[in-house]
């Protein structure tokens, strides 16, 4: 199976108090409609970091200070395997605009499970829960 790497930013209000995290449901594909963290495939070359930083540029227009990993997740999909690293970001630069995504939703700790996350980024919730202020 393949596998393909990706990095995802969990774009909070302040790396410090973390009290609302942006998501964004998907504008294409067999998963159009579901609610996912922002990034995208990490090319040859580049760190997640550096991934992260060109992705949410590409897809949001907005430059991002990326803080720490909270995990890694490795998930089985149908057609291929998704190791995913997933760190805490904030916007550093600009305001967050739609160039790929239908809809995006800041999220309170109490609104985490109030969308339907893919099924790769929901075994992250919990553990965002946890930490989110």
């Amino acid at each position: 199976m393949k596998t393909v790497k990706v990095a995802a930013a969990v774009i909070c209000d302040s790396l410090d108090t973390k009290s609302q995290i942006f998501a964004t449901a998907r504008g294409y594909g067999e998963y159009k409609g579901q609610w996912e963290f922002p990034g995208g495939k990490v090319e040859t070359g580049e760190t997640p970091r550096q991934a992260l930083i060109r992705e949410i540029q590409e897809e949001l227009a907005a430059r991002i200070c990326v803080g720490d990993l909270i995990g890694t997740i490795e998930y089985d999909y149908p057609a291929f395997h998704l190791s995913m690293d997933c760190f805490w970001c904030e916007v550093a630069e600009g305001k967050l605009k739609l160039l790929e995504a239908e809809a995006a939703r800041w999220l309170t700790k109490e609104e985490l499970y109030s969308v339907p996350w893919l099924p790769a980024d929901r075994t992250l919730i919990a553990e965002i829960e946890k930490r989110m202020g």
